[in-house]
């Protein structure tokens, strides 16, 4: 691979990078943490519709973090063998759905700070699919 080509993706290798950490470091806590996680989301959604599927959201929110951040890493590594971002993109896509589900939950419950902070994430993940999108034509 030649620096030119790791110069012209610097932006989305280094966002692969952050959205690694990120999305390792959530998921990790909450496998290592799990009942701390459970009991706040228990009582967080208490008074909402979802109250009776913590435990499951909680799994599942937990195995998309995992695997957007495990992916992300992943990804850098496929760019450098393969000169190609798509693992990146997939990350990066699967990482926005993980946000999404997160500020829905937010929402329900209504912890509209908490909602609010997810937005630069979001907006990260979109400006990085965007910069890695293997069906843009530019």
């Amino acid at each position: 691979m030649q620096f030119e080509e790791i110069g012209k993706n610097l932006p989305a290798l280094f966002g692969a990078l952050l959205v690694g950490i990120l999305f390792v470091q959530s998921g990790l806590d909450k496998v290592f943490d799990w009942r701390g996680n459970l009991e706040w989301l228990t009582g967080h959604f208490s008074k909402t519709f979802l109250r009776g599927t913590v435990p499951p959201m909680l799994a599942t929110i937990t195995l998309m973090e995992l695997a957007t951040g495990i992916s992300s890493f992943f990804g850098i590594v496929y760019f450098l063998i393969a000169n190609s971002t798509v693992l990146i993109f997939y990350a990066a896509s699967l990482g926005a759905l993980s946000i999404v589900a997160l500020f829905f939950g937010q929402r329900v419950a209504k912890d509209y700070a908490g909602a609010a902070v997810l937005i630069p994430y979001f907006i990260l993940l979109i400006v990085l699919m965007y910069l890695t999108n293997p069906y843009l034509r530019i």
